[in-house]
């Protein structure tokens, strides 16, 4: 049972005996929520003038009371009508009730927790006339929703760790419009293994196409927002990535996704032989070694190649960066093989913004993308599987270079 102290006990006994249902007490709040704000505005205004209504002391001060101006609150129990004091002098400048003020912070907030949670303007503004009776346009919902971009460039800003272990980077596609077009654009994220071994979304940057020029910006902001090393990186296959990391990070890992690897492989195999191919591949993925997988490798050559040879020819060519992970223990492999961190953030993503099917501008991507993070991140609380183990072995690897 709730526990309440004498005087709002007293207040509940009230209530129930005035009240028979529930609707009953939600108006009943109602009235004691106007009344509670009224009296505060009063107080306020006493503070203003120096003295309180009747007193003496307000003859000749040089301001007075002038009567009350009239104000629709919506508010969680929906729609209130309440009076503000004036003064004479017009410079009465109330808090608790700012002017121009027509909703409580708990009506924003609930307005931000529905767009975060993926309902779109449309649902919020039915929402909150069905349960709480207030009328909200889609451009208020808007303008609300709007107050989160100042909160989005503080976090796209703030200040990172020095060095983080392992990071992770995808994109994912939003429809955007532009120009009276509705384009395509893809929202980049990092997603960053801390020295705690939890997960951190780094930052997000949208952008029509991907660069050298792009990513050495991206590289270029983490240094500059207080990165200072990264002992692996793992990615799709990302353009001009590999050039970007190698001269803002020169001593970092990369690592190429080998679940993507192998899906750019058999994207074109004829359906027949699609198992025995897979089953060849597998053999170099899953060798215990790089010399193991590069024999296997030669083999698959040997029987694929002249059928297949731009699969031969791919693994070669980013033979480099595909592997890196050989040499690690089981624990970093299961980790760093995959971008499956960042893709499983994505698929959060998509499951809240799923609603949104085309945005206004980039901005209510960035708000919208900003608000699912803080939802999503906060499930973020433990470390990733074996950490202890995992960061064991990379201080191994990368000795020197992990804070004690």
């Amino acid at each position: 049972m709730t526990r309440l102290n004498e005087k709002e006990q007293a207040l509940v006994d009230a209530l129930g005996k005035e009240c028979q249902t529930p609707a009953e007490v939600s108006a009943k709040l109602k009235e004691l929520f106007a009344g509670t704000l009224e009296t505060m505005l009063e107080a306020e205004m006493d503070n203003h003038l120096g003295y309180e209504k009747h007193s003496v002391e307000g003859h000749k001060s040089g301001n007075s009371r002038n009567g009350h101006g009239h104000k629709t609150m919506n508010t969680e129990w929906g729609v209130a009508q309440i009076t503000v004091p004036r003064d004479r002098n017009s410079t009465f400048e109330p808090q608790a009730v700012e002017k121009r003020q027509t909703r409580t912070d708990d009506i924003e907030n609930r307005v931000l927790a529905m767009y975060a949670k993926g309902m779109s303007t449309r649902d919020i503004e039915d929402h909150l006339r069905d349960i709480y009776g207030v009328e909200a346009s889609s451009s208020l919902i808007s303008r609300i929703t709007d107050k989160v971009m100042p909160l989005v460039t503080e976090w796209q800003n703030r200040p990172l760790d020095a060095v983080y272990p392992v990071v992770f980077l995808d994109g994912i596609v939003f429809k955007v419009r532009k120009d009276a077009r509705v384009v395509n654009k893809c929202l980049y994220s990092v997603l960053g293994i801390n020295m705690d071994g939890r997960k951190e979304i780094l930052g997000m940057w949208l952008s029509d196409n991907e660069s050298a020029s792009f990513w050495a910006s991206i590289c270029n902001e983490l240094k500059n927002r207080g990165v200072c090393d990264i002992l692996i990186a793992c990615r799709d296959n990302l353009s001009g990535f590999s050039q970007a990391i190698e001269a803002a990070f020169p001593h970092t890992e990369q690592q190429l996704c080998i679940i993507h690897q192998i899906r750019n492989s058999t994207k074109y195999v004829s359906y027949k032989d699609l198992k025995a191919l897979m089953a060849d591949l597998k053999l170099v993925y899953g060798a215990v070694s790089e010399d193991a997988a590069l024999a296997a490798l030669c083999e698959f050559g040997d029987k694929w190649g002249k059928k297949y040879p731009q699969i031969l020819k791919s693994w070669e060519t980013n033979w480099a960066e595909l592997c890196s992970y050989f040499k690690y223990p089981q624990e970093v492999r299961t980790l760093i093989y995959t971008t499956n961190a960042v893709e499983g953030f994505h698929r959060m993503l998509r499951k809240y913004t799923k609603t949104k099917t085309i945005y206004p501008t980039d901005d209510a991507v960035k708000k919208s993308v900003y608000l699912s993070i803080q939802e999503i991140s906060r499930k973020w609380t433990m470390p990733i599987r074996d950490w202890g183990a995992i960061i064991g072995q990379l201080s191994i690897f990368f000795e020197g270079r992990i804070p004690a």
